[in-house]
C-alpha cells in the first residue's frame, strides 16, 4: 500500500510542479530571452520552442493522470479505501480528460492553424480570423492547465492531511 500511495504522491508532484515551472519559469523566460536577444525572429522562436516543450509535457500529464487513476483504484481494491476515494477519482480522471483534451484538441488545432498560416501567428495582423482564434485556443489552454493546478492542490492537499 505504501508503495501505491508514494506512486500516488510522485506523479501528482511531477504534474504539478512540471505545470508551475512551465507556467511561471520556462514560458516567461523563453520570450523574455529570445525577444531580447533576438528581437525580428525572437517571439516567433521562443513560440516554437514553447510549443514544442508544452506538447512533450503533455505526454508527462498523460502518464501522471493515468498513474493517479491506477493508483488509487489499486489502493481502494487492496487495502482500506483511501478517504474521499470518490471525490478524488472523479477529480483525477477529471483532469487527465482535461489534460487530453487540452493536448489533442487546443494543441493540435493551434498546430493546424500555424501550419496553414504559413507564416507565424504572431506575423498576422491583430485582426486576422486565424490569429484570433490561435489566441482564443491559447488562453483556453492557459485556463485549463490551471483547472489542473487547481485540483492537483486540492489532491495533494488531501493527501497532505491524510494519515498513513
Amino acid at each position: 500500500m505504501l508503495a501505491l500511495r508514494y506512486v500516488y504522491i510522485l506523479a501528482l508532484a511531477i504534474w504539478l510542479g512540471g505545470m508551475v515551472v512551465l507556467g511561471a519559469l520556462v514560458a516567461p523566460t523563453t520570450f523574455e530571452v529570445l525577444q531580447t536577444d533576438v528581437p525580428d525572429t525572437g517571439r516567433t522562436l521562443a513560440g516554437d520552442v514553447f510549443g514544442t516543450t508544452i506538447a512533450r509535457f503533455h505526454y508527462v500529464a498523460y502518464a501522471c493522470g493515468g498513474a493517479l487513476v491506477v493508483t488509487l483504484t489499486a489502493m481502494a481494491l487492496l487495502g482500506p479505501r483511501p478517504s474521499g476515494f470518490a471525490f478524488r477519482l472523479i477529480l483525477s480522471g477529471a483532469m487527465l480528460l482535461v489534460a487530453l483534451y487540452s493536448g489533442f484538441a487546443i494543441v493540435g488545432e493551434m498546430d493546424d492553424l500555424q501550419r496553414r498560416a504559413g507564416t507565424p501567428i504572431s506575423r498576422l495582423p491583430i485582426g486576422d480570423i486565424r490569429r484570433i482564434r490561435f489566441d482564443t485556443l491559447h488562453q483556453l489552454s492557459t485556463r485549463l492547465m490551471m483547472v489542473n493546478v487547481a485540483g492537483a492542490l486540492i489532491l495533494l492537499y488531501w493527501d497532505a492531511r491524510d494519515r498513513l
